[in-house]
């Protein structure tokens, strides 16, 4: 479990990270969002410790590791696998050399790194890549042999930092469906750094938003897409919603597989009133199609649906466009 209270890191008066607090759980896969310098990979390299923090806790499994000597250090990163956005890989050496690369440099015997690079080959699929060289390969074969390396020592955590964000949409996809099968099978936390939210709603069950060095929001992936807090719509550019028509517009949030996609039927039916679809879509979280309808209706039938909507422990939110 990873432990993080009111975590604070400068570098001369500029303050980059301030009061993070947030709890990390054993086999979680957790994202950290937000946009360009709003910490994240600050927070990760505190996490990993390459990088001191000036107050606050950080605790990994009860171990505080802004104490630990260099020694100490070096024992807690073997423990850590880091990924990253332009996997760097050794160009010299071949895919096979650079997986067993960690484990040469830890002294382990010949027999071992062949076993153990052999056994990731096959884990992340590139078992016929492993005498070529990295230029031969793709993108997304050069991410899974940089996965392959990272989890050469056998980690228990797992950081990637923007690891997705070079790749296109099909190679994302297929990059972040192996992290999820490594969390499965191997019961690795992964700490996912990164500015896409298709990748938080593709892998992560939990996140934490990150503005200007603060955490701003944080919670379940799909609790946070249904009830969408200002600072969650302002990152996902929700904010203000442009040419909405005049009277009052309300945003319904929706899951496919339960009784809240039928309440605009049963507005229409019930509480006869007449409304128009301006918007909507459907997206999947973790497998889970969630969504969400805009309608508009008049100023006089707001009072009813509001109370209805209340009654039926719906998420919704008033929205106001603008010309």
């Amino acid at each position: 479990m990873i432990e993080i209270t009111n975590l604070q890191k400068t570098f001369g008066e500029l303050e980059v990270l301030k009061n993070i607090s947030l709890n990390i759980m054993d086999h979680e896969i957790y994202g950290l969002v937000g946009k360009s310098g709003a910490g994240k990979s600050t927070l990760l390299r505190c996490i990993n410790g390459l990088e001191t923090y000036s107050a606050g806790k950080l605790l990994v499994n009860g171990i505080e590791i802004k104490g630990l000597n260099k020694k100490e250090l070096r024992l807690y990163r073997k423990n850590i696998g880091m990924i990253f956005q332009d996997f760097p890989m050794l160009s010299r050496k071949t895919v096979y050399e650079n997986i067993a690369y960690p484990m040469k440099c830890w002294k382990y015997g010949k027999d071992d790194i062949e076993k153990r690079v052999k056994e990731l080959a096959g884990i992340v699929g590139i078992t016929d890549k492993l005498e070529q060289k990295p230029d031969t390969l793709s993108g997304g074969q050069k991410q899974r042999a940089a996965i392959a390396r990272a989890l050469s020592m056998n980690p228990e955590i797992l950081l990637s930092d923007e690891a997705t964000s070079a790749l296109d949409p099909v190679t994302t996809k297929s990059i972040l469906d192996l992290l999820k099968d490594i969390n499965e099978k191997l019961g690795i936390t992964i700490i996912m750094v990164t500015h896409q939210m298709e990748v938080v709603r593709s892998v992560c069950q939990k996140v934490s938003l990150l503005e200007n060095g603060k955490i701003v929001e944080s919670g379940d992936v799909q609790e946070l897409f249904l009830k969408q807090p200002e600072a969650f719509r302002r990152f996902l550019g929700n904010e203000e919603i442009t040419s909405l028509p005049e009277g009052v517009n309300i945003q319904i949030m929706l899951r496919k597989n339960d009784d809240s996609g039928k309440i605009l039927s049963r507005i229409a039916k019930e509480l006869q009133v007449e409304y128009t679809v301006c918007g909507g879509k459907m997206e999947s979280y973790r497998g889970e199609n969630l969504g969400d309808f805009i309608i508009n209706i008049k100023n006089e039938d707001a009072p009813d649906v509001r109370k209805f909507l209340n009654h039926e422990h719906a998420v919704w939110h008033e929205l106001s466009g603008r010309s």
